[in-house]
C-alpha cells in the first residue's frame, strides 16, 4: 500500500534501465549523493540515463502559494522522460511532487494532464525502489554502528519513505538504528517556510538536533537532502556556539551510507 493515498501500488519487475531525476540540492550541493545513487543502482545491474536538460520539480514555487510557476517549472520535466522507465528520485519530497502533485497541476489541460499521469506512475523515490523493484540485498562490510533515520515530512506521508529507508536500514546486520524523540515531527526546514519563518523554523530544527543527539546516534541518515543539510547546519552552528571542539552531530545521504557499507567506499 502506498501511505497516504490508500490505493495499492502495483511495483514492476527489476528494470535494465531507468531515469535518474537528481533534485536541485544533489545536484547543486550534494553531488556525492547523487554519484553514489548511481552506483548503488548500476551495482544492481541498472543503467542510469540522466537528462540533462531536467531542473527543479517545482515544489519551492507550489509549497509556496505560486500555481502557475510552479506548473511552468513541472511542464518542462514532462517530456523528458520519453522511454517508459522508472524515474528515480533520490527525495521523498521531489518525488512526492512528481507522483501527486503534476496530475493536480495540469488537471485543467487534457493533454498534459495525460503526460502527467503517465509520468507520475512512474516515479519512484530512491528506497521505495531499492526494496520494491531493484530488491537490494547487499551484505554489511562496516564496522558496528548506530544510527538515527530521519525522514522528511513529505516523504513520511506521501511516499512511506520512512519504511523502504528502515528496511534497507534493517537489512545491514552491523547497523543498529535508534528512534529519536518526536521521530514524525518536522525538521524546520520545509522548503521555503525556513526563509520565511527563519524563526519558528530555528526553533524546531534546534529541537530536532537535541533529540538526535539524545539518542545516542552516532549519525544521523536520511533519504532527503534538505531536511539533512538543515539539521547537520544547525547542529554546526549549536557547537560553533558552545565551542565544540569535534562536531556532535554528523550524517549523510542514504544513498552514501548504503554504498560506503556495503563495499562500495573505503570504510
Amino acid at each position: 500500500m502506498e501511505p497516504g493515498h490508500g490505493l495499492a501500488r502495483n511495483y514492476p519487475a527489476k528494470p535494465k534501465n531507468i531515469y535518474l531525476f537528481a533534485t536541485c540540492l544533489v545536484d547543486q550541493f550534494a553531488p556525492g549523493a547523487g554519484m553514489d545513487t548511481i552506483r548503488l543502482l548500476e551495482r544492481e545491474g541498472i543503467a542510469v540515463h540522466f537528462p540533462e536538460e531536467q531542473t527543479c520539480c517545482g515544489q519551492p514555487a507550489h509549497t509556496s502559494g505560486y500555481p502557475d510557476e510552479a506548473r511552468a517549472v513541472a511542464r518542462r520535466q514532462l517530456g523528458l522522460f520519453p522511454e517508459p522507465w522508472p524515474v528515480v528520485v533520490p527525495s521523498g519530497s521531489c518525488a512526492a511532487m512528481m507522483r501527486h502533485e503534476y496530475p493536480k497541476l495540469f488537471a485543467d489541460d487534457p493533454a498534459l494532464l495525460a503526460q502527467a499521469l503517465e509520468l507520475s506512475e512512474r516515479v519512484f523515490e530512491l528506497t521505495e525502489f531499492l526494496v520494491h523493484v531493484a530488491g537490494f540485498r547487499q551484505a554489511d562490510l562496516g564496522p558496528a554502528c548506530t544510527v538515527a533515520l530521519h525522514t522528511s515530512c513529505h516523504a513520511r506521508r506521501e511516499m512511506g519513505s520512512h519504511e523502504t529507508s528502515a528496511a534497507l536500514l534493517a537489512g545491514l546486520g552491523r547497523v543498529t538504528v535508534v528512534q529519536q524523540a518526536r521521530v514524525e515531527e518536522c525538521c524546520g526546514f520545509g522548503g521555503t517556510f525556513a526563509m520565511r519563518h527563519p524563526d519558528i523554523s530555528e526553533a524546531i530544527v534546534s529541537d530536532k538536533v537535541a533529540s538526535l543527539r539524545e539518542s545516542g546516534a552516532e549519525r544521523v541518515v536520511s533519504a532527503d537532502c534538505g531536511c539533512l543539510f538543515n539539521i547537520l547546519g544547525r547542529a554546526a552552528k549549536l557547537d560553533e556556539i558552545a565551542v565544540s571542539p569535534a562536531p556532535t552531530l554528523v550524517g549523510e545521504h542514504i544513498a552514501s551510507f548504503l554504498w560506503r557499507r556495503t563495499g562500495g567506499a573505503e570504510q
